[in-house]
């Protein structure tokens, strides 16, 4: 786990008693977690035993005005989020609701609880869709998702490997980007991982590192649960997600009947494949610029994702055999050689309908 930071903690310790008229001895601060981001987030227990969650998010590092903003919003519609009870933006200390320690990646214990546990979530992004405001949220636009998808060759290839960027390079960002702006646009959580979804009291999700939303293309929540750090999904299983989150979407008008299902389950897969490219590219810059352990160990669960979401598709056929013949052997080298076991296969967290 993330450890504490000491030069922030007696501040935060300091403020925290200020706004619930106490003294700073009459607190209990435990570190609850950490993230990739600089931000780290403590639990308060107060004398009568209730808690909160606060937030240490460093000003220099960490903007926290979208997440305060989106939070208001977001409450206001209706949506599952935690209440800002206190926020010193200047400090970059929030208190918030305490949602517990059972994010929805806990309660994957059995195949069907998994089944169960996605299909939950996937309802709350129609939920989200439907309901909150994106007129203040920044654009999904081109730039957004080129700057996405450059991360890639800057620090998985240059950075990581030391080789050059696939020939097809230019055509697939392209391709990729056309293919994320065709669609309709809605509100996008950007991170709406089963580690981002907390189970409440009454079994509710309520969503929580929301500061990044965008307003942008229909499927990417979508993708970005099922296509996520968890789990690895059978076609089968993908395509009928895919297929039924297009009715709604249908149903609920937020998507026009004529782009008919293969159309859709294009759009999510060069979704998929735009995500998990740049989801390589991040967890190497983590890696090698913030010093950040643990992320190169997952390159190869989002490689296997990258394969999925292209393996149905002629038009990226020479991006499929650049993976296999260069980019494949060159991750399995240089992960090797830092000691880090790479899987033959991603059997072991692939759940399948049978």
């Amino acid at each position: 786990m993330t450890s504490a930071d000491p030069a922030r903690l007696g501040p935060l310790t300091d403020w925290a008693a200020e706004q619930y008229g106490l003294a700073p001895d009459a607190l209990r601060l435990t570190l609850a977690a950490g993230d990739a981001s600089f931000r780290r987030y403590y639990r308060l227990t107060l004398p009568d035993g209730a808690t909160r969650i606060l937030m240490d998010a460093p000003p220099a590092q960490e903007d926290s005005r979208p997440f305060l903003a989106i939070a208001g919003d977001w409450l206001a519609a209706g949506l599952p989020v935690p209440r800002v009870h206190h926020a010193d933006l200047d400090l970059g200390f929030l208190a918030l609701d305490d949602l517990g320690d059972t994010p929805l990646q806990n309660s994957f214990t059995s195949h069907e609880a998994t089944i169960d546990g996605f299909e939950k979530a996937i309802a709350l992004i129609h939920e989200l869709q439907a309901k909150a405001p994106q007129d203040a949220l920044p654009i999904y636009d081109a730039a957004l998702l080129t700057r996405e998808l450059e991360l890639f060759p800057e620090w998985c290839l240059e950075g990581l490997l030391g080789i050059a960027p696939p020939p097809v390079w230019a055509e697939l960002v392209t391709q990729l980007v056309d293919s994320a702006l065709e669609q309709p646009r809605f509100v996008v959580h950007r991170d709406f991982d089963a580690m981002n979804l907390m189970r409440a009291a009454d079994d509710a999700l309520v969503m929580i590192d929301f500061q990044d939303a965008v307003a942008g293309p229909l499927s990417y929540d979508l993708i970005s649960l099922t296509r996520g750090r968890y789990r690895r999904f059978d076609a089968a299983t993908l395509r009928h997600w895919q297929a039924a989150f297009r009715e709604r979407a249908i149903a609920d008008d937020r998507l026009d009947p004529a782009i008919d299902a293969e159309r859709f389950h294009f759009w999510c897969d060069a979704m998929a494949a735009q995500r998990s490219l740049k989801v390589l590219g991040i967890f190497c810059r983590l890696t090698l610029r913030d010093g950040k352990h643990g992320y190169l160990a997952r390159l190869p669960h989002f490689l296997s994702h990258l394969n999925d979401s292209l393996a149905s598709w002629s038009a990226f056929a020479d991006l499929r055999q650049w993976l296999q013949t260069t980019f494949t052997p060159a991750l399995e080298e240089t992960l090797t050689a830092r000691g880090i076991e790479t899987p033959a296969s991603e059997l072991m967290t692939r759940e399948t309908t049978a």
